[in-house]
This record gives C-alpha cells, sequence and structure tokens, in this order.
C-alpha cells in the first residue's frame, strides 16, 4: 500500500493512466481496443500494445471519462471495467443515458466546475476547448471535459482533448498550484484545422506554466495515428519547446507505455 500522500502513475497507452493513492485506484479514459473507431476492421490501428492488459489491472474504483470521441470512450474497456470492478464512472453531461443504455450501472454526469466526492477525494469536471460527437448529427449534443482530482494532499489534472484557451489559468486561478498535470501533445497538424481543438506541445508547455504544475507528463501521442504529424514529432516538437520556453525536462516530462511513476507529496 502507498504511503498516505504519494501517488503512483502509470502510463498505460494514449490517453489512458491508472492513478494509485492509498485508497483509490482510478483509470482516466480507458482505452484498449485495437482501433478507435466504430468498426472492427477499420478506422486508426494502434501501433503500440497498451502497457498493462485490461485483465491485468488492480481494483479499480473510479473511472473519468472526458468525453464521447472513440479515443476516449472506449465501450468494450467500459463494459468489462463494469463487469469486473463495478466502479464509479463520472463524465460530462449527456453521457450518462448513452452509458447506462450500455450497460454501466454506477454513472455520474457533471457540468463545468461541478465536483463530486469519491472516498477521500473529490473530482471536479473542468472546462476544455473541443467538442464531441459519437454519429453524425449529434456534434456537441454531449459535454466534453477535464478532470482535477484532489486527494492524500494532491492536486492531479487530467486535461483529456483541448486546444490552449484560458481554461488552464483559470484552473489555477480557482484552485492553487497543480501538482500534477496530464497534458495532451499530440494529434496537432495541420494546425490551420486542429488549433481550436489539440494542442501541440508548445501550447501544452504554455498550459503547463498557465496552471504553475510542479510536474507534467504528456499523453495523447504515439498509439494511434490520428493526424499529419509523425509520431516521433511530438517528442522532438516538446524538446524544443522546453528549451524556448525555459522549462527542465524534469518539470515537464513523458512517460514510456507500462511505467510507474511514484509522486512523493
Amino acid at each position: 500500500m502507498l504511503p498516505d500522500g504519494d501517488v503512483a502513475l502509470t502510463f498505460i497507452n494514449h490517453v489512458t493512466f491508472l492513478i494509485q493513492l492509498r485508497h483509490l485506484n482510478l483509470l482516466t479514459d480507458p482505452v484498449f481496443s485495437q482501433r478507435a473507431s466504430p468498426l472492427s476492421w477499420l478506422g486508426p490501428r494502434r501501433v503500440r500494445a497498451p502497457g498493462l492488459a485490461l485483465d491485468r489491472l488492480p481494483r479499480i474504483d473510479l473511472v473519468l471519462v472526458s468525453h464521447n470521441h472513440y479515443d476516449h470512450m472506449d465501450l468494450p474497456a467500459l463494459r468489462e471495467l463494469d463487469r469486473v470492478h463495478r466502479p464509479l464512472f463520472i463524465t460530462g453531461l449527456g453521457n450518462r443515458p448513452f452509458l447506462q443504455q450500455e450497460g454501466l450501472r454506477g454513472v455520474v454526469e457533471l457540468d463545468w466546475w461541478q465536483q463530486s466526492a469519491v472516498h477521500d477525494a473529490r473530482v471536479v469536471f473542468t472546462p476544455a476547448q473541443h467538442w464531441s460527437s459519437r454519429r453524425p448529427g449529434r456534434r456537441n449534443h454531449t459535454l466534453w471535459g477535464g478532470f482535477l482530482i484532489q486527494a492524500a494532499g494532491q492536486q492531479i489534472y487530467f486535461a483529456a482533448d483541448t486546444g490552449y484557451a484560458s481554461h488552464f489559468f483559470e484552473l489555477q486561478q480557482r484552485y492553487g498550484v497543480v501538482d500534477i498535470a496530464l497534458l495532451p501533445i499530440g494529434a496537432y497538424e495541420p494546425r490551420w484545422f486542429m488549433e481550436e481543438q489539440h494542442m501541440n506541445p508548445e501550447e501544452a508547455v504554455r498550459a503547463h506554466l498557465d496552471l504553475k504544475a510542479a510536474l507534467s507528463i504528456g499523453m495523447h501521442y504515439g498509439c494511434f495515428r490520428l493526424t499529419d504529424e509523425g509520431f516521433d514529432d511530438p517528442l522532438l516538437d516538446l524538446d524544443r519547446a522546453r528549451r524556448n520556453l525555459g522549462v527542465s525536462p524534469h518539470a515537464f516530462r513523458t512517460m514510456d507505455v507500462g511505467e510507474t511513476l511514484i509522486v512523493r507529496r
């Protein structure tokens, strides 16, 4: 068991982290399917296996589902988690009826800045600059966002999908310094199309500075080919952005798939 106040982060893949605290295990946007698509034979196919298999997870108490895009809301994985672990699922407004229709039992939906208590933790649903759609004709019928987890004296921020905007600064103003920020650094080219919905690495570093984060970790790269940049470009561009903005590689880092990092309070 972890000492009180410590956090264990395991990077499973894409945007999926296992976050373990002394009395709480949670997953962010669990994605385990071979394709980020409604079809098993078409759509973006993963190039790396998950760093931790779905059937090797520890007890899961809480699952955060940021929005309904296929690379974030993986229904087969969510149904299996519900069957085996029966966790609480927290998501944005409008997603609960759909998830319940798909067989999930404990679902709470939140508006931006609303919060829910889970064990000794508090989860706040936070704004993001993005959009939602699960099928044609249903664009923005459900809400998208990120999550701030307050537990064990730490504040952990999972940004999910977002463009760079003022919500990072607003989050810091409302809740203070973020201890750990999980920030997307991939799926950003071409900029004329992706800028409003996905940050590039330089914008992610600016978000890190807005949040005054003690530690940021890059995600949303190296698993599915979703946009035009090369697989190595997010890491190369992140290194360039850190140097340009004076941020240490120890302050904004990435993790290997399957790697576990212990962050002490």
